[in-house]
């Protein structure tokens, strides 16, 4: 068998015939020749005519102990629309110096580990990786993503100290990552809401986010007709804090030493279904002996209830109207601001209620982006940390080149 036979069934380069192979002491050198005549512009055209030509080489995946290179005459067209350019390889993508094969494999092993270690098993440079996940994102990153999108979550954060933010949004249906903006401010989430189609726009009808007057302002300028809905998760903190304000304002630690005021602390922040006994008898004495905490207490878990249970049709309006005149007339001020606080952001609490909707999914997200950031050991640029998002984060299919 000829070495130019074995080497086709080998590779099995798609649209080119291995006319010659060349075997050094590391590497291997194969010299394609096209299938097809006609040369094919990146814009879909096709035309017969050759402008000029030029000998270039791609890395494809190792063989053996060898590194193995494709060499071929590139060659450029006139396209009547584009003018001079260089024709679209089926085994590489355009401006690329490796294969499809080998970026493939770099981007399955970059969805699962480190940059460094990916760079070590491939024999290549470390801006290679990064070059190569910035190209493949771009290919991949598809805009039908957002076809049936019409729940999506808003939030931010912090990359790199001090103060570089993203915001990120995220489809509560699909639980991926669907566009990332530079910053927190109203420009960055104003910018993905501008880049939208109006199809895309006019679909959307729920938004989740924490309770942020700039992201609010602006979709509410861009989508008025949309549900806005704030977490339960920050809320629920609000009470938390005002909760703990009230303990240390009525228990002094002269009447506990710190084990017993940390401990009865936390039996207060413990959710009244995860109590143990111990815990129960505790915050019980201390309602009984502190009134105003134990009140503070109460309110907490009527707050909790409303986020815990289903409630039946209007049942969860009444409920939180409830919860706003207990705590306005608790006489606690800590309550009785957050009693206004409630009602300025009624409609959009009770939405979150009701639907059963939170930024749980954007508060994940978040955890998997640090862990991105941490096993990169941070991230010389933005723009490289959102492509490492929308590569592990974004529901992009990287199929194995050993698969078909």
């Amino acid at each position: 068998m000829r070495v130019s036979t074995a080497f086709n069934r080998l590779l099995q380069i798609p649209g080119a015939t291995v006319t010659e192979v060349a075997i050094g002491d590391g590497d291997i050198e194969v010299h394609l020749r096209p299938r097809a005549r006609l040369l094919r512009c990146p814009c879909g055209k096709r035309v017969r005519a050759v402008y000029d030509r030029r000998r270039r080489r791609w890395r494809h995946l190792d063989l053996a102990r060898c590194r193995l290179w494709l060499v071929y005459d590139i060659r450029r067209l006139n396209c009547p629309d584009c003018g001079v350019v260089t024709e679209e390889l089926p085994w590489a993508r355009p401006g690329a110096r490796h294969t499809r094969d080998f970026e493939d494999m770099v981007l399955w092993l970059a969805q699962r580990t480190d940059r460094t270690s990916v760079s070590t098993l491939m024999r290549c440079a470390w801006e290679t990786v990064t070059a190569i996940i910035n190209r493949g994102v771009a290919e991949l990153l598809d805009a039908r993503r957002l076809d049936t999108l019409y729940r999506i979550g808003v939030d931010e954060i912090c990359y790199r100290h001090p103060h570089r933010y993203l915001t990120v949004i995220g489809d509560h249906d699909t639980g991926t990552v669907i566009d990332v903006e530079m910053g927190r401010s109203r420009e960055s989430l104003a910018n993905f809401y501008t880049s939208q189609p109006d199809s895309v726009l006019t679909a959307l009808e729920t938004v989740s986010m924490d309770v942020s007057s700039v992201y609010t302002s602006v979709t509410t300028e861009h989508l008025p007709h949309v549900t806005i809905c704030y977490d339960g998760f920050h809320l629920m903190q609000w009470i938390q804090r005002a909760l703990d304000r009230v303990f240390a304002e009525s228990v002094r630690l002269p009447g506990y030493a710190t084990a017993d005021w940390k401990a009865a602390r936390w039996a207060l922040r413990t959710g009244e279904n995860k109590l143990t006994d111990d815990k129960r008898a505790l915050v019980s004495q201390i309602a009984r002996t502190h009134r105003r905490i134990g009140r503070a207490w109460t309110l907490k878990e009527q707050a909790r209830d409303l986020y815990r249970y289903d409630h039946e049709p209007g049942g969860a309006r009444r409920l939180l109207k409830a919860w706003i005149t207990a705590a306005a007339r608790s006489r606690i001020p800590v309550f009785v601001s957050l009693s206004k606080r409630f009602r300025k952001y009624f409609d959009s609490i009770l939405a979150a209620i009701e639907l059963g909707i939170s930024n749980a999914l954007l508060e994940g997200i978040n955890a998997k982006i640090r862990l991105i950031n941490a096993r990169g050991y941070g991230h010389h640029s933005a723009q490289t940390l959102t492509s490492m998002i929308y590569l592990c984060l974004g529901g992009l299919q990287v199929t194995l080149p050993t698969k078909t």
